[in-house]
């Protein structure tokens, strides 16, 4: 027996003590005339008489209301039952939609949109569901249901990342521009922005996202600075036939940015190629500067101006006396003094790079230059064997 029963029990008893102490007594008489009858009862029996009454009366009220009210609570229970049938689908859409099962969460959403309290919710996980089926109508079809005021941005920021996942760059645009005219801005819409400018190769906006997502700490280091590689690198490109144009976006660009190996050659070998070789060759040794890299060292070379590499070959030198078992600096200044007619210079430098040449390609490229230098020089003998073993470097079966 539960603590509750025996209070009641206790309440049992002490009421029929008090009605055994109470009733030991005799009262008086009660008179009541009703010409012309008269009635004389005891007082005694008259209040047991008004309690029972009372009983009886309480028990026929609330018999009535429970039957008047019968149709009211079948409804409510029935209501409640439909609720509870609701969120236990809606319950299963969820579990089915993450568990990988998409047509069981599709039809467990649509059995949950039996309640309206519930059909935004049922109609995103339907939606998702739809959307990994790669049913794109039927997704559509699912997000235009959501028609409550509070869910339309969950239904916007649904509707731009699977547009966006399914490759539909400028639905993924309208419906973050439509978001964003509400008063929402992001993390996560932003990286959406992202992916669907990446789609549509507007390197300037992927530029612009990767920064504003760095700062905010939303994008991993190594992804940012790939994609903002991929961005320059694309901007750069596109000014490919404007040196100004292309030294003014240069300019934009952050120190890390400039300063990147990768970047740095690219932006020289363009302005190279437009006869800008004054501030291809600046571009090439502030990288340097910064990040010792071979390919800057190859793409020195071609920032001759006007065929004087003396100032070249002197910076070259001034590296060379910190950086002595560098190959690829001696290949440089090999390449430099080559282009000046400093035969003696240049085959020292070109046979002590192949000495310390530890990869194949510069084992390749070094032969071939020795083999031009004994070709100036008439060395026909010289030449062919270069030329034989930088064909024998290449491991060509």
């Amino acid at each position: 027996m539960t603590i509750r029963g025996l209070i009641w029990l206790a309440l049992l008893f002490a009421f029929a003590v008090i009605v055994a102490t109470v009733g030991g007594f005799d009262g008086g008489q009660i008179l009541l005339v009703i010409p012309p009858y008269r009635v004389d009862v005891s007082l005694n029996l008259f209040v047991v008489a008004l309690v029972v009454l009372f009983i009886v009366l309480y028990g026929v009220i609330r018999a009535f209301r429970g039957v008047w009210s019968m149709p009211g609570r079948v409804a409510a229970y029935r209501a409640r039952s439909k609720q509870n049938k609701a969120n236990h689908s809606l319950r299963d859409a969820v579990g089915h939609l993450y568990a990988g099962r998409f047509s069981k969460a599709e039809k467990s959403a649509r059995d949950a949109l039996i309640v309206d309290d519930n059909k935004g919710a049922a109609s995103l996980v339907g939606a998702s569901a739809a959307h990994r089926l790669h049913e794109y109508s039927r997704r559509d079809e699912w997000l235009a249901q959501v028609s409550v005021a509070d869910w339309q941005d969950a239904r916007l920021m649904a509707t731009a990342d699977m547009r966006a996942d399914g490759r539909d760059a400028d639905g993924a645009l309208v419906a973050l521009t439509e978001m964003q005219a509400q008063g929402g801005r992001r993390i996560h819409a932003q990286q959406i922005a992202l992916r669907a400018q990446q789609q549509l190769k507007n390197w300037g906006e992927v530029l612009k996202l990767v920064r504003m997502l760095e700062k905010r700490e939303a994008l991993h280091p190594a992804v940012a600075v790939r994609l903002r590689q991929v961005a320059s690198e694309n901007l750069l490109r596109d000014r490919r036939h404007n040196p100004d144009a292309l030294l003014e976006f240069w300019q934009t660009l952050t120190p890390a940015e400039r300063q990147s190996p990768r970047l740095a050659d690219l932006a020289a070998e363009l302005l190279i190629a437009l006869d800008r070789r004054a501030e291809a060759r600046k571009i090439v040794e502030e990288a340097l500067s910064h990040n010792w890299d071979a390919r800057l060292l190859r793409r020195y070379p071609d920032c001759i101006v006007e065929g004087d590499a003396f100032p070249l070959i002197q910076r070259a030198e001034a590296w060379q006396k910190e950086r002595t078992e560098d190959a690829d600096l001696l290949f440089t200044l090999g390449r430099l003094c080559l282009h000046q007619q400093l035969w003696g210079k240049a085959q020292a430098f070109l046979e002590q790079a192949l000495k310390l040449a530890e990869d194949e390609p510069l084992r390749i490229r070094t032969h071939r230059a020795l083999a031009r230098l004994h070709e100036q020089l008439g060395d026909a003998d010289k030449a062919a064997e270069h030329y034989r073993a930088s064909a024998l470097a290449m491991n060509v079966v």
